[in-house]
């Protein structure tokens, strides 16, 4: 049997999906909002727009010819963030209702569907 990848999980499911508005929890970054630019549910990751910025070298290519030092998006774990409830503003956690034959994701806070 192979063995698991390094942070491997069982379940691969994300709360928080592309385009999200999540709030941070924890950390440095805690208290800023931004949308989820990207979702990584493999890793159970998630880059949050202007948050969690990180310098990157980047060497000189054909579409960056001058190279140089940039601030970037890092990636930081999705339990870190929490969605933002569309009436409050604040984060809530989901819960995942069938509504109409859809499964949807419905903030706990206010009962609003979210998607």
């Amino acid at each position: 049997m192979p063995l698991p990848s390094a942070g491997s999980h069982h379940n691969n499911k994300l709360h928080v999906k592309k385009g999200d508005t999540v709030v941070v929890l924890r950390g440095k970054h805690k208290g800023q909002t931004g949308k989820v630019l990207l979702a990584l549910p493999e890793a159970a990751k998630v880059v949050v727009e202007g948050v969690n910025l990180v310098t990157k070298h980047v060497k000189p290519s054909a579409s960056n010819p001058q190279g140089g030092i940039e601030q970037r998006e890092g990636a930081m774990h999705a339990s870190k963030v929490a969605l933002v409830d569309p009436e409050t503003g604040k984060a809530t956690r989901i819960r995942k209702t069938v509504v109409d034959g859809k499964k949807v994701r419905v903030a706990v806070k206010s009962g609003k569907v979210i998607d």
